[in-house]
C-alpha cells in the first residue's frame, strides 16, 4: 500500500479529511489488522470537514497558553517538531537540521557543524554557530517561520514590517539559503574566499563552508542581493568536493513531501527534496537510513559526523529507505500454553482483577490503567477465566464510556477531554507530565487506543460508542493533509523516523524523546483501533509509524552498534534520552540503572518482541541495567519480561526469578499475570 503526502506548509487554513468509518470489528480474541491494500493513495486522514463536527461535540478550553511564537498568522502551532524551539519562547533555541545545526538570533541567524564529542554519560553535538550572518543592519529586525512540512522550515524576515527575504533549513539538507524579497544587504563577520566565479568558501575550526550566490559580495563579508537573487551557505563534508556542493547549492531547497509504502515485510519511506529550478540537492542519510537505502541510490558525496554516527551523503531529489516491518499486535499468542500454565494464569488473573481498584483520573496514569486491564482481559480470555472476562469486560466499558463521552468536562474535572482552539489540539482537562502544554500526548493517548481496541474485539458496538472522542485522540497525533484542527503528524518526524515527547521544547539541545517503547507502543495502539473502527488509511499511516519509530528506537536508543567510533568513551549500552543535540544516559525521573533501561522497554505491549532481535544485545543491556544482577529494582518486572527475549531457556530462569519478585515492583502498568504470560509466552512459543 502506497500514500503520498503533499507538502503541508499550512500557510493557508484548508478543510481536507477522512470519516471515520465505524463499521467491520472483528470478533475474535485479538484484534485483527484491517487490511491496509483498501487504502487510498494520497487520500487525508482526518481531514477537517470531517473532524470538525467531533470537534463541536466537545468542550473547547486552552488550559494553558503556548509561549510567545515567532509564527506567521494562519498557521497551525507546531508542537513537538524537531523546530519547535525556534518558534516558541521569548528566546529562540537552537534547533538540528542534521548535518548543521542553526540558530536565530536579534539580527539574523547562524549555523554550523556540531562538534561531536562524547564522555561516560553523553554524547555531545550541541548548537555550533561558525557562520553567522546579519540581514539588513540588524534593527527593527522581525523573523517568522511562514511555512513548514515534513522535515523544511521557511522563515521570513521582515524589517520595520516589510519582508526583505526568507530563509530555509530542512533536516537532511546541509544548505541554508536566504532568497531575497527585496534588495537587501547580508553581512558575515567571517569572509569568505572566491574559489571560482559565483563561488566563496571559508574554513573555520576545521571544517570548510562554501557560499554560492548572484549576488554582489564585497571584502569577503558584504553581500548585496536584489529581489528575487538568493544566496545557498554550505557545509562540506569529509570526503566531499566544492564543485559538487557548490552546484548543488544552485538549486536551493524550497519544500519537502513524504511518501510511504507499508508492506509485509518492510515499511519503506521517501522524503522528496523541491528544489528551486528542479535540479538535483545533496542529501545526508541517518545511520538507520543508509542501512536501507534504496537499490540505485547515488550515496558517495562524503560523510558528516553526528551524535548519531556517520551520515552518508547522497545526490538526487529524494531519499529513499526501508526497515524491517513491525506488525501491531493486541495479544500474546497463548495458544502453546499447557493445563499447568493456564491454571496458574487463570488463578493469577482473579487475583489482580481482585486487587484492582479504581482506575487513574488523568491522562497518562489513567490510560496506563485501562491498558493494564485490558492486558489482563486478553489472557483472562485466552485461558478461560470466564468469570473474570466478565468483571473486565464491564468495568473497561464503564471506564471508557466515561472517557469517551464528548461531554463530560462539562460536566467534571477529570476523565474527560477539551479541545484547545488555540494549541489546536486535544487535551485532558486532569493533566499530567506538561499534557496541557502538549507534551508526552503519544505516549498518553496509545494506551487509551490499545484498551479500546481490545475491548472493542467483543463489541463491534462499542466502535461506535468510542469513536466520536478517540477519533479526535487520533486526529491530535495522526492528521494528515492538512486541517486546520490539528497539525500533520504532531509528533512523528518522518526524517529522524521517530517521534519527539516535548511540546514547545525550550532546550538548547533541541526537542527530546525518552521513552521510545512508549512512542512504539502508541502506534501499536493506533493501529489497533484503526482496524477495530475499519480506517484503512489510518492503519496504513499508524503500521508505517510503527515500523520507522521501533527501527530507530533500536538504532538510537538500544541496539546502536558500540564499534562506532562516535561511542568511543562512552559506557553505557543505551541512551535512554535522546536530544536534537546530544544523546544521554539520562532519564527525567530517575538516576538508576535500571530506569535508564526500563523507560525504553515498557510497557512490553504484545508488540514489544521487535526489541529482542539481537539476545547478546538484550544480556549486555541488562548488565549495564543491573550492575548487582538483581531484578529487585525499579522496572524489575519489565527487565524481567526482556530478559525473556533472550529464548526460551532465558524465559524460563525469568520466569522463576518472577515468582520471588516482590509486588511494589510490578508497574502501575502492569500485573502479575501479563508479567507470567508474557514469560510463558516466549518460554513456550506458539507453533511456527
Amino acid at each position: 500500500m502506497i500514500v503520498q503526502r503533499t507538502p503541508s506548509t499550512l500557510a493557508v487554513a484548508t478543510c481536507l479529511v477522512i470519516a471515520a468509518a465505524l463499521s467491520g470489528c472483528t470478533t475474535t480474541d485479538a484484534v485483527e489488522p484491517v487490511d491496509t491494500a483498501a487504502s487510498t493513495p494520497g487520500a487525508a486522514v482526518f481531514p477537517g470537514n470531517e473532524v470538525a463536527p467531533l470537534v463541536d461535540a466537545v468542550p473547547q478550553q486552552s488550559l494553558k497558553a503556548l509561549p510567545t511564537a515567532r509564527l506567521a498568522d494562519g498557521l497551525i502551532p507546531p508542537t513537538n517538531r524537531w523546530f519547535s524551539g525556534l518558534v516558541f519562547g521569548e528566546e529562540s533555541m537552537p534547533v538540528f537540521p542534521l548535518p548543521l545545526s542553526f540558530q536565530l538570533s536579534d539580527s539574523g541567524f547562524a549555523f554550523g557543524l556540531p562538534a561531536v564529542s562524547a564522555d561516560s554519560d553523553v554524547i555531545r553535538g550541541g548548537f555550533a554557530g561558525q557562520i553567522g550572518v546579519q540581514v539588513g543592519d540588524g534593527v527593527g529586525l522581525e523573523q517568522a517561520v511562514t511555512a513548514y512540512d515534513e522535515a523544511s522550515v521557511t522563515i521570513g524576515q521582515s524589517i520595520d514590517g516589510a519582508m526583505v527575504g526568507s530563509t530555509v533549513i530542512a533536516e537532511g539538507s546541509p544548505f541554508v539559503s536566504f532568497t531575497a524579497a527585496a534588495d537587501v544587504a547580508l553581512t558575515m563577520p567571517t569572509a569568505f574566499n572566491e574559489a571560482e566565479k559565483g563561488v566563496w568558501s571559508v574554513d573555520v575550526a576545521g571544517s570548510t563552508y562554501g557560499l554560492v550566490s548572484a549576488g554582489t559580495l564585497s571584502s569577503g563579508t558584504d553581500l548585496s542581493l536584489t529581489a528575487g537573487q538568493s544566496v545557498t551557505w554550505f557545509a562540506l563534508p569529509d570526503g566531499g568536493t566544492l564543485t559538487a556542493f557548490a552546484e548543488a547549492a544552485r538549486h536551493p531547497v524550497i519544500g519537502t513531501s513524504v511518501e510511504y509504502v507499508d508492506g509485509t515485510d518492510t515499511a519503506a519511506t521517501t522524503i522528496h527534496y523541491d528544489t528551486s529550478d528542479g535540479g538535483d540537492t545533496l542529501i545526508a542519510a541517518l545511520p538507520h537510513q543508509a542501512q536501507g537505502l534504496a537499490d540505485g541510490a547515488s550515496c558517495a558525496a562524503g560523510e558528516y559526523p553526528s551524535i548519531y554516527g556517520a551520515l552518508t551523503v547522497c545526490a538526487g531529489r529524494q531519499l529513499s529507505w526501508s526497515v524491517p516491518a513491525v506488525a501491531p499486535s493486541g495479544a500474546l499468542d497463548l495458544s502453546a500454553l499447557g493445563d499447568e500454565d493456564r491454571a496458574a494464569l487463570t488463578d493469577q488473573v482473579r487475583a489482580d482483577v481482585a486487587a484492582t481498584t479504581t482506575f487513574a483520573a488523568d491522562t497518562y496514569f489513567g490510560g496506563k490503567s485501562l491498558y493494564r486491564a485490558a492486558n489482563l482481559l486478553e489472557v483472562a480470555r485466552q485461558v478461560g477465566a470466564d468469570d473474570a472476562v466478565a468483571t473486565l469486560t464491564d468495568r473497561l466499558n464503564t471506564a471508557l464510556d466515561d472517557w469517551m463521552d464528548p461531554d463530560a468536562c462539562a460536566q467534571r474535572t477529570e476523565r474527560c477531554f477539551v479541545y484547545d482552539p488555540d494549541a489546536k489540539g486535544i487535551v485532558g482537562l486532569a493533566t499530567s507530565f506538561g499534557s496541557e502544554e502538549f507534551n508526552d500526548h503519544h505516549f498518553h493517548y496509545g494506551y487509551f487506543f490499545y484498551a479500546a481496541a481490545v475491548v472493542a474485539a467483543d463489541d463491534p458496538e462499542a466502535v461506535q460508542r468510542w469513536a466520536p472522542v478517540l477519533n479526535l485522540l487520533a486526529a491530535d497525533l495522526a492528521t494528515s493533509g492538512g486541517s486546520e484542527y490539528f497539525p500533520d503528524r504532531r509528533v512523528f518526524d518522518a526524517y529522524a523516523g521517530h517521534s519527539w515527547a516535548s511540546g514547545t521544547s525550550p532546550f538548547g539541545d533541541g526537542n527530546n524523546q525518552e521513552s521510545s517503547s512508549e512512542a512504539v507502543t502508541a502506534w501499536n495502539g493506533l493501529a489497533l483501533w484503526a482496524a477495530a473502527s475499519d480506517q484503512a488509511d489510518l492503519a496504513a499511516e499508524a503500521e508505517w509509524m510503527l515500523s520507522s519509530e521501533a527501527a530507530s528506537s533500536r538504532a538510537y536508543w538500544t541496539d546502536f552498534d558500540l564499534d562506532d567510533p562516535v561511542y568511543a568513551g562512552f559506557d553505557h549500552t543505551v541512551t535512554s534520552l535522546v536530544w536534537g543535540g546530544k544523546r544521554d544516559y539520562a532519564t527525567w525521573f530517575s538516576a538508576e540503572p535500571s530506569a535508564m533501561l526500563g523507560i525504553l522497554v515498557l510497557p512490553m505491549s504484545p508488540v514489544a518482541g521487535y526489541l529482542g532481535g539481537d539476545p547478546d544485545r538484550v544480556s549486555a543491556n541488562l548488565a549495564d541495567a543491573l550492575p548487582e544482577g538483581d531484578y529487585d529494582v525499579m522496572f524489575g518486572d519489565y527487565l524481567l519480561m526482556y530478559a525473556g527475549l533472550r529464548g526460551p531457556e532465558a524465559a524460563s530462569d525469568a520466569l522463576t526469578a518472577a515468582a520471588s519478585l516482590p509486588e511494589e515492583r510490578i508497574d502501575d502498568g502492569n500485573s502479575r499475570a501479563y508479567l507470567m504470560a508474557w514469560l510463558m509466552r516466549w518460554r513456550t512459543p506458539p507453533a511456527g
